[in-house]
C-alpha cells in the first residue's frame, strides 16, 4: 500500500508491531546497561515512543501504545530489571506521563493531518484545469463519496469482526480453565504458545482488532494465573516479564500479518471482479457496441444505479448519453473526465469501486470521441465524393456540353446568313442537326438532374402496378433510331410494382446505351420474364445488345457515375448510374452479364405486383 504522509495515518497493523518492537528494544537496552540507563531515561524513551507513534498512527492505537509503554517503563525503570511493579508512586507517575504523551500525540496527529489535507486541497485548487479540489481528467481521484478506511478494516466486514470478538470472549476463558487445570504438567512457555495459537485463530476469524484485544487479554490472563506471584499483576521473575512482552509483540505482529494476508485476499478478489467487469466492457465495445450509451448501459446493468454523461456546451451542461435515468441527477456523484465532460452516477452497488468507475468514465469519453470521429470521417468522405463528382462533371461538361452547343450554334449561324441561299434539303439537314443536338443536351441535363436527386436523397418513388408493354414504348420513343429496338414482351404480361416515371428513365437509359453500342445489322432487344423466389414473384427485364461487350472486371464499374467502357461514343457516363440508382430506389437490382455470342446484357430485377402469381399461372397454362 502507499500512504501519503500528512494526509493519512499509519494503519494500526503497521504501527503497533513497530512500536512494540521499539519498547522491547528499550527494555533490552536498560537490562543490558544496568545503571547506565536511569529510570528517567527509560520513562522519557517510552513516552517519546508512545507519543511519536500515536502522532503517526490511527488514534485508536494510542491506548494500546500507552499501555505497552507503561508496562515497559514499570518493568525496566530500575533494578532488578524485567520485574513488573504496577503499583507505587513510580508506576503512577509513569502512567500519567506515558498516557498523557500518547493522548497528546494522537490529538496533535489529528490536527496536523486535518491542516495538511486542507492545505493540500487549497494548493491543488490553484492549478489551471482544476475544479472542486480535484484535477480534471483524473477520474479516479474525482469520484466523490466515501473512501476506503486507511487501515483497511473495510476489507473485513463488521459481522466477521463481531464474530472474532465473541470467539475471543468464549475461547479465552475456556482455555484459561483448561490450562489452569493442567498447570502441573505445563510450564509458562507451553501456556504462551497455546495462547498464541488462540490469538492467531481469532485473527483469522475476526481480523486485526479482535486479535489485538485477545492478545492483551491473554497477556493479562497469563500474568494473573500463570506467573509468580499468582493472582496479582506483579511479576517476580524477570524472564516472565520478558516472555509476556515478547508474547504480546509476537501475537500482535502475527495478527498483523494474518490480517494483512486476509485483506490482500479480499482485495485480490475485488481486483479480479474489477478486471472481469472491465474485460466484459472491452468485449462489448470491441463487439460493436461502441457508443457512450452502450458503455453507460453496461455500467448500470452490471452494477445497478443510474448514469449520465453530460457535456458543457456554451456554458450549459447538456446530456450526451444516459442509462436508467428518469429525470435529472443533480445530487449524483461526479466523475470529472475533462473540463467539458462529466459522468454523473448514483445508486451503484459496492462492487463499483472508484477505479472501476474511472475505467467506465474513460471508456465513455473514448467512445464519444470515436463516435464523433466516425461522423467527421463520414462527412469528409461525403465531401470528397462531392468533390470527385464535381471534378468529373466539369471534365465531362467541358466536352459533352460544349460539343452539341457548338453544333447548334454553328447550324443556327448558318441559317441566319443572308449572303448564302440554302436549299430546302440543306435547311432540313441543319434543322435536324439542331434538333438532334438539342435532344442530346436535354438527355444529358436530365441525367445530371437525376443523379443530383439520387445523391441528395430527395428521390421518393411512388410504387404502383405498372405495365411493361406501356412504359417500354414510351421510353424508346424519345430516342434516335428507336425503330431498331425489338420489344419482346409477352401479351398479358404481369404488372410490375414500380414507379412508371422512374422505370421509363431506367429503360430509356438502357435502350440508349444498347443502341449506342449495337451494330447496324443486329438491333438490341428487350426481354421480359417472370420468376418465383423466396420473397415472391419477380419480374426480370433484360436489355440485350450484340456490341463489343464489357470485360468482367469492368462490369461493376460501368454503373458508377462518369464511368464509360470506352471513348468511341460520346456521353458523360451517367446513364447506367442513373438506371442503377432508380432501380434500387424501387426495390430492385441491376447487373451486367455477357450476351451469348458477344455483347452486353443488362438485367433489371423488380418485384412483381401482388397479382403476379395468378398471372404466372395463367401464362403457364397458355404455354402448355
Amino acid at each position: 500500500m502507499r500512504y501519503t504522509f500528512g494526509q493519512r495515518a499509519m494503519p494500526a497493523p503497521y504501527a503497533l508491531p513497530a512500536a512494540f518492537a521499539m519498547f522491547l528494544a528499550v527494555g533490552t537496552a536498560a537490562a543490558a546497561l544496568p545503571g547506565r540507563l536511569p529510570a528517567t531515561g527509560v520513562l522519557i524513551l517510552c513516552a517519546a515512543i508512545a507519543g511519536g507513534m500515536s502522532f503517526a498512527a490511527e488514534p485508536v492505537a494510542a491506548a494500546l501504545l500507552a499501555g505497552i509503554g507503561w508496562l515497559t517503563a514499570c518493568g525496566f525503570a530500575r533494578p532488578p530489571y524485567a520485574q513488573l511493579r504496577p503499583t507505587g508512586p513510580a508506576a503512577a507517575h509513569a502512567a500519567v506521563v506515558i498516557f498523557a504523551s500518547a493522548l497528546a500525540g494522537a490529538g496533535l496527529g489529528l490536527v496536523f493531518r486535518w491542516c495538511a489535507q486542507r492545505r493540500t486541497l487549497m494548493y491543488v485548487g490553484r492549478y489551471p484545469g482544476m475544479r472542486g479540489g480535484r484535477r480534471v481528467g483524473d477520474a479516479a481521484a474525482a469520484v466523490t463519496g466515501p473512501e476506503t478506511p486507511p487501515s483497511g478494516e473495510g476489507a473485513i466486514g463488521v459481522r466477521r469482526r463481531l464474530s472474532g470478538a465473541l470467539l475471543a470472549a468464549a475461547l479465552l476463558p475456556l482455555l484459561t480453565l483448561a490450562l489452569t487445570a493442567a498447570r502441573p504438567h505445563l510450564d509458562l512457555a507451553d501456556d504462551l504458545l497455546i495462547y498464541l495459537v488462540a490469538v492467531v485463530t481469532i485473527t483469522v476469524v475476526g481480523g486485526f482488532w479482535p486479535a489485538v484485544l485477545a492478545a492483551v487479554a491473554a497477556s493479562l490472563l497469563l500474568n494473573w494465573y500463570f506467573t509468580e506471584p499468582l493472582h496479582t499483576f506483579t511479576i517476580a521473575e524477570p524472564r516472565n516479564l520478558l516472555a509476556l512482552l515478547l508474547f504480546v509483540t509476537v501475537a500482535v505482529a502475527v495478527s498483523s500479518m494474518v490480517h494483512l494476508a486476509a485483506r490482500r485476499a479480499v482485495q485480490a478478489a475485488a481486483a479480479r471482479e474489477e478486471a472481469a467487469s472491465l474485460l466484459e466492457l472491452a468485449q462489448t465495445v470491441l463487439g460493436g457496441a461502441d457508443s457512450p450509451a452502450a458503455v453507460l448501459e453496461h455500467l448500470t446493468r452490471t452494477h445497478g444505479g443510474q448514469a449520465e454523461l453530460t457535456e458543457r456546451v456554451g456554458g450549459t451542461w447538456v446530456r450526451i448519453a444516459s442509462s436508467g435515468v428518469d429525470g435529472s441527477l443533480s445530487a449524483a456523484n461526479r466523475v470529472d473526465i475533462r473540463n467539458d465532460l462529466t459522468l454523473l452516477i448514483t445508486g451503484q452497488a459496492l462492487s463499483a469501486t472508484p477505479a472501476l468507475i474511472a475505467g467506465y468514465a474513460a471508456q465513455a469519453a473514448a467512445s464519444l470521441d470515436r463516435e464523433r470521429l466516425r461522423t467527421q470521417a463520414a462527412q469528409a468522405e461525403a465531401l470528397a465524393e462531392g468533390n470527385r463528382m464535381r471534378t468529373a462533371l466539369l471534365a465531362a461538361v467541358s466536352h459533352d456540353l460544349r460539343t452539341p452547343l457548338a453544333s447548334v450554334k454553328a447550324s443556327v449561324s448558318s441559317l441566319r446568313q443572308t449572303d448564302v441561299t440554302w436549299s430546302p434539303a440543306d435547311e432540313a439537314e441543319l434543322l435536324a442537326t439542331i434538333e438532334q443536338n438539342a435532344d442530346r443536351l436535354d438527355a444529358l441535363i436530365g441525367n445530371l438532374l437525376d443523379m443530383s436527386r439520387l445523391h441528395t436523397g430527395s428521390l421518393q418513388p411512388f410504387l404502383r402496378p405498372t405495365a411493361i408493354d406501356e412504359v417500354a414504348p414510351v421510353a424508346a420513343g424519345g430516342l434516335d433510331d428507336s425503330v431498331r429496338l425489338e420489344l419482346a414482351v409477352p401479351d398479358g404480361f404481369p404488372l410490375v410494382l414500380a414507379d412508371p416515371g422512374l422505370l421509363e428513365r431506367v429503360l430509356a437509359n438502357l435502350f440508349s446505351n444498347a443502341l449506342r453500342y449495337s451494330p447496324a445489322g443486329r438491333p438490341p432487344e428487350l426481354h421480359a420474364s417472370l420468376s418465383d423466389g423466396s420473397l415472391g414473384a419477380t419480374v426480370c427485364l433484360e436489355v440485350v445488345d450484340h456490341g463489343p461487350g464489357v470485360p468482367d472486371k469492368q462490369k461493376e464499374r460501368i454503373f458508377e457515375p462518369f464511368e464509360r467502357a470506352g471513348d468511341r461514343h460520346p456521353g458523360v457516363g451517367l446513364g447506367l448510374a442513373v438506371a442503377k440508382g432508380f432501380a434500387e430506389a424501387m426495390g430492385g437490382r441491376i447487373s451486367a452479364l455477357d450476351t451469348p455470342g458477344g455483347g452486353l446484357t443488362v438485367r433489371v430485377m423488380l418485384p412483381a405486383a401482388p397479382a403476379a402469381s395468378e398471372a404466372r399461372s395463367a401464362l403457364d397454362a397458355a404455354g402448355s
